[in-house]
């Protein structure tokens, strides 16, 4: 697939769409069905685009950019329905609840430190918390209402918070450097992180369904020599 004129940086899935943000500050949108290179671009953002997060019901797409911006799409334009400036530096994670619907977190970078709550519905801020560092990723509990954060400069940490209160489940540390990637697994109660100490660490952290109780043993794998960026 082409069409972006410089790095792609971050993509995301709908349905057999694919989206894709790049340095060059557009985000393209291809259909893997048809040979063409993309069917749509969107042009919002003044910098390169750094985050990018579907929905869960695929109706709204949010990108996050090095211009501190957070914007949000529908498919039925290339306008962005919502412009949220609220952040002061580069917005990474981006990440859509699972148990609210228009309930959207997102995170800053250094110089921003915070995670703040929207209600895409009108683009209202909920709620804001400064971290402490810089917000790398952010990610969903499926079971129950929590989520969880990876952080960079300055403690490289890995912190799980209930929603709404943003009280501390746990404060995870290991990495020696910025923890880039975050991922869960299909049942809800592992996450794998990785980080720039080149270790994937897999981290038992959610409870299931049926516990309904935050998990405080928190298990530990680290492959030292994984290359992953």
């Amino acid at each position: 697939m082409g069409g972006h004129q410089t790095r792609t940086g971050v993509l995301a899935w709908s349905s057999c769409f694919l989206s894709s943000g790049s340095r060059d500050k557009n985000i393209l949108q291809h259909d893997i069905r048809v040979p063409s290179d993309y069917i749509s671009k969107f042009s919002g953002h003044r910098s390169e685009v750094c985050g990018l997060k579907w929905s869960h019901d695929d109706r709204e797409l949010a990108s996050g950019g090095n211009d501190n911006q957070l914007l949000v799409w529908n498919q039925r334009s290339q306008q962005p329905v919502l412009r949220l400036t609220e952040h002061t530096a580069a917005v990474k994670a981006i990440a859509w609840s699972p148990h609210q619907q228009g309930l959207l977190a997102s995170g800053g970078g250094t110089a921003d430190r915070c995670i703040r709550f929207w209600n895409t519905a009108n683009g209202n801020v909920l709620n804001s918390i400064d971290t402490g560092s810089q917000v790398c990723n952010l990610a969903w509990c499926k079971n129950v209402n929590e989520l969880v954060s990876t952080h960079g400069y300055s403690q490289n940490q890995i912190m799980a918070w209930k929603y709404p209160s943003m009280s501390k489940v746990a404060t995870l540390t290991g990495h020696t450097m910025r923890v880039l990637y975050l991922a869960s697994s299909p049942d809800g109660q592992t996450i794998v992180t990785g980080a720039g100490d080149e270790t994937l660490r897999f981290w038992n952290i959610f409870p299931s369904v049926k516990t309904q109780a935050p998990v405080r043993d928190v298990g530990l794998w680290s492959f030292s020599r994984s290359h992953i960026r």
